[in-house]
């Protein structure tokens, strides 16, 4: 065996060993090391707060687009729902509950109730300048009356005419009306049967403007019961409508028939009644165009000054009697008469500002030119004057009422000028302007209303349906809505504030 190598391996330590020896320096280094290392772990450390912690974020895959501004959301459309008041229950159909024999438990004291208008209840802002009862305290009530009204033969005689005329189930029929008249020579001047409610409407309130209400002592007392519990046997139950839909122009007839439920509910102080004429105040706030106002169809973004004229007298009246009315929907009312208006003229257009009255396809603007009347500013003016804001001082009254008073009433069929709606609503805006203005208005009045009535047979008390809307409503219409403007004496109380 050779001697050169020993007998077993050295082992690790050893050979660790021979390496130190011979490199000292590595050994003196890991020393040093340990030694700082050491000392580390001896200095104390202060934790980092939360806010100055370094944010850790992962890098996106791919580099995300950069958007130095974040746009805004748009606005969501409203969900308008049918109903948008308090439910108001019916326990029992109308025609079960108001019965002659039933009427008298609807209202406490009834025999001292003669007049509906007698009651010292809160005046309404509305009636600033009435007397009880708000603007309705003028009206004669329950048969007894007050000053004479100086048209009072003219619409006594209108209404002897509606009463004669009115169906057994309180309605009026716009086309057959004439099958009342058995003897002698029948009437003519049919309407279009889609607007009964509407003529209904109007006959109704006709009765209640010369105060003949569902319990009063008067001779109408009957008519006003009969076409009251008609009118909501036409309610449609679940969305308050009244009528159908059946023509374009069915939200006329509504809100007409609306007013006319909610007057012969305030005024006849009828428990029973407030719940349809309440609905009927919903239908019209599911019908209006979201933060605006009305027209034909049910929120279709479309407008017009004339569906809301109606619109907005029934609110009125809404908010007269304590019914549940949305005060935003007349803010929005305000607004959109304010856009119709020439600032410079005072004009109030139908659907544009400062345009001219609406007709009829073909030749219903030759028969019926746009110039001969001002309706729409008249609209304008006493829907504005009703829905306060504005006084006599303004200088936007006596623009409008100088316009109206520039187109008065003039009965001429061959120039076109007979329009009953605007003579409805002339007069109204310009008896609460009064002064100098009504005086010079009542004088064409007188000579184009007054003394055009028929005296005739069946016809006495009736006016020929000769106007812009006569072959739309008839003469049920015209006799119903010329009624209802000579009761500008004492319909309401003037309430502009001077």
């Amino acid at each position: 065996m050779s001697t050169l190598y020993p007998s077993s391996e050295p082992s690790f330590e050893e050979l660790m060993a021979a390496q130190l020896r011979r490199a000292p320096w590595l050994a003196l280094s890991l020393a040093l090391h340990g030694l700082i290392v050491l000392v580390l772990l001896l200095i104390p450390r202060e934790e980092p707060d939360a806010d100055s912690a370094p944010q850790v974020r992962l890098a996106p895959t791919e580099q995300a687009p950069v958007i130095d501004e974040i746009p805004p959301e748009p606005e969501p459309e409203p969900d308008i729902p049918p109903v948008v008041f308090d439910d108001v229950p019916i326990e029992e159909p109308i025609s079960d509950v108001i019965e002659k024999s039933d009427i008298v438990s609807d209202v406490e004291n009834v025999a001292d109730a003669e007049s509906a208008f007698d009651w010292t209840g809160p005046n309404p802002a509305i009636g600033i300048g009435g007397d009880a009862g708000g603007k309705y305290a003028g009206r004669p009530g329950g048969g007894r009356r007050g000053r004479r009204s100086p048209t009072y033969d003219t619409t006594h005689a209108a209404l002897e005419w509606l009463a004669r005329h009115q169906d057994d189930d309180g309605s009026w029929d716009a086309d057959e009306f004439m099958k009342h008249d058995v003897e002698g020579t029948a009437c003519d001047g049919a309407g279009n049967p889609a607007h009964d409610v509407g003529v209904t409407g109007l006959a109704l309130l006709a009765f209640l403007g010369d105060g003949h209400t569902m319990y009063g002592a008067g001779e109408y007392a009957d008519n006003v019961h009969a076409a009251v519990k008609w009118l909501t046997t036409q309610q449609d139950p679940d969305s308050g409508l009244l009528g159908t839909a059946s023509s374009n122009e069915f939200v006329y007839d509504h809100a007409i028939a609306t007013l006319a439920l909610v007057e012969a509910s305030g005024l006849s102080r009828s428990r029973v009644l407030r719940p349809y004429a309440q609905r009927a105040l919903n239908y019209l706030e599911y019908h209006r165009n979201p933060y605006g106002v009305w027209r034909y169809q049910p929120r279709d973004g479309d407008a017009d000054t004339s569906v809301t004229g109606w619109c907005v007298l029934a609110y009125k009246a809404g908010q007269d009697f304590d019914f549940q009315v949305n005060v935003q929907a007349l803010e929005f009312a305000a607004a959109f008469l304010d856009q119709m208006t020439d600032p410079a003229t005072g004009r109030t257009g139908y659907s544009q500002r400062g345009g001219s009255s609406s007709r009829l396809t073909g030749d219903h603007a030759e028969r019926f030119p746009r110039e001969q009347n001002e309706c729409m500013s008249a609209v304008s003016l006493l829907c504005r004057i009703f829905m306060g804001g504005i006084d006599a001082k303004d200088p936007l009254v006596e623009k409008q009422a100088q316009l109206v008073l520039a187109k008065p009433p003039r009965w001429d069929e061959e120039a076109g000028t007979i329009d009953h709606y605007a003579w409805y609503y002339g007069t109204y805006a310009l008896y609460q302007v009064g002064q100098s203005p009504w005086r010079q208005w009542q004088k064409s009045l007188h000579r184009a209303v007054v003394k055009t009535q028929r005296n005739d047979a069946n016809f006495r008390g009736s006016w020929d349906p000769r106007g812009v809307w006569g072959s739309t409503g008839g003469r049920v219409y015209s006799t119903a809505i010329l009624c209802l403007t000579l009761q500008a004496y004492h319909r309401y109380a003037r309430v502009l504030i001077r």
